[in-house]
């Protein structure tokens, strides 16, 4: 099974994760982080295949996959 991990305080929100997500399984939540922005959030860790769209997307570098 893999995980996904977001490094929170440099999320800005943007939703790029969301769009890449071949499963659907992310989405922008409702927590704020210290910078104001909402941020990004897996609704499902066991759906996930690893496959790093969302990390290779991210423009802030705030994901990580570990398969």
């Amino acid at each position: 099974m893999a995980k996904v991990k977001f490094r929170e305080e440099r999320c800005k929100g943007c939703g790029l994760c969301v769009m890449a997500c071949p499963k659907g399984i992310l989405r922008v939540s409702s927590r704020i982080n210290r910078s104001g922005y909402p941020v990004a959030e897996v609704q499902d860790m066991e759906a996930c295949t690893g496959c790093t769209f969302c990390a290779e997307m991210c423009p802030d570098v705030v994901i990580t996959v570990f398969k």
